[in-house]
């Protein structure tokens, strides 16, 4: 035990990350915070930091708008022959869906996993419970079972299982429900240090939504859905209980336009709604953040008076298995973000700091639509799809979400 520790503070001395030896010591049974640290990729975390503040800059010239199927401007003959194609891919088994469930619902007030919180629809349930719904009807109309893989996170997993086991799945067999965590990188303070948080443990985030496809590999899902010849796959957030995991039309829609993913889009509310909007850089597919668009494109509108840049991005995708598998062997770029984040300092005292202290490192999902040669972008209506829950109250709450849920189902 003793080389070990000495292995590791050379380790450290050379990544200049020695003073977290201070706290080591006030942490009891420090095995497991070890282990932490010896298995940080510090060329990696150097680097993230180094990097932290370089702004992402876009040549706008190279930004065009996107074309896309508007579901309402859909033919009925359009819409049967997606249909049709797309209920062929769910009979034969060959479609997947992955929810992103890593998250905690401490902005709603709620200790515990997001999808364990709670809303008042035709009766008390929590959000697993309506998107296991959307699964069940699914077998009522195909008798088939579609897998359902859930990423959760190190710190949600075991509770999110044990929620799952205590509701017995919801009726959702449990041989068609795969768990997977989410991956994690280390919180930076202001000077590029580690971080160690409240419970002794090193303090690390999750990689934002973009780790799935690694997460997805590092798992071993991607291998699985491979052996079940599964062909597409939904990846979709928890936090949206409108959200519909399985669209026969989108699916077909994917398939007949021979693309490696498609993307469900709703026309922004107005001109400055901050959200990120599809559309081509350099003639391939990608989002643009609100914050990188300028204010004459965010305001540009065409002949009909619309605007040119409205597909807002709602983080419900499908993807091909093989896409996924060529996006999943290597990284996404990751974006960082200054955050408050409690820590333990050199005395083993618990800081909850008043203004942002550290840095975090996300990867964002829609980062891989750059490296597809195309996809389908499918514009659905909002108050059909998009009923998110983000935030206590105001928009995006579970008031807003819950009445657009009501208002769709017509439920009084």
């Amino acid at each position: 035990m003793e080389n070990k520790f000495v292995e590791l503070k050379e380790l450290l001395e050379r990544n200049n990350q020695e003073e977290i030896l201070k706290i080591i010591d006030k942490v009891e049974n420090n095995d497991k915070l070890l282990e932490e640290i010896e298995s940080v990729d510090f060329e990696l975390i150097n680097k993230l930091y180094k990097n932290r503040q370089k702004e992402k800059i876009i040549d706008l010239n190279t930004i065009k708008p996107i074309s896309y199927v508007d579901k309402k401007s859909l033919s009925k003959e359009e819409e049967e022959k997606y249909t049709n194609i797309g209920d062929e891919i769910i009979k034969q088994g060959k479609l997947a869906v992955v929810t992103m469930a890593g998250g905690q619902g401490s902005r709603l007030g709620h200790e515990g996993p997001k999808g364990t919180f709670q809303v008042e629809v035709d009766k008390k349930k929590s959000i697993f419970e309506i998107l296991c719904e959307r699964m069940k009807e699914v077998y009522e109309k195909y008798k088939v079972y579609v897998p359902w893989y859930i990423m959760t996170s190190k710190q949600n997993s075991d509770e999110t299982v044990e929620f799952f086991e205590k509701n017995n799945y919801f009726g959702y067999p449990k041989s068609e429900i795969f768990f997977f965590p989410q991956g994690e990188l280390p919180v930076l303070n202001e000077e590029g240090k580690l971080m160690i948080d409240k419970e002794g443990n090193l303090n690390q985030a999750a990689d934002g939504h973009g780790g799935v496809f690694i997460s997805l590999r590092k798992n071993k899902m991607i291998e699985d859905m491979k052996k079940r010849n599964i062909k597409w796959m939904f990846i979709g957030p928890v936090d949206n209980i409108l959200v519909k995991p399985i669209d026969s039309i989108f699916i077909g829609l994917c398939e007949d336009k021979n693309v490696m993913a498609g993307g469900k889009s709703i026309v922004k509310a107005y001109p400055e709604e901050r959200v990120g909007v599809f559309c081509t850089k350099e003639g391939k597919p990608t989002v643009i953040e609100y914050t990188e668009i300028s204010d004459e494109m965010c305001n540009e509108t065409n002949e009909n008076g619309e605007l040119v840049y409205s597909e807002a991005h709602i983080l419900c995708n499908m993807f091909k298995v093989d896409a996924i598998d060529e996006i999943s062997k290597d990284k996404l770029p990751y974006h960082s973000a200054y955050k408050k984040i409690e820590y333990m300092d050199e005395n083993g005292d618990i800081v909850k700091p008043q203004s942002p202290n550290a840095y975090k490192f996300e990867a964002f999902l829609f980062d891989a639509f750059e490296l597809l040669k195309n996809m389908a972008v499918y514009r659905v209506k909002r108050e059909e799809e998009f009923a998110p829950i983000k935030n206590a109250e105001g928009n995006d709450s579970p008031e807003t979400a819950v009445k657009l849920y009501k208002d769709f189902y017509n439920i009084k």
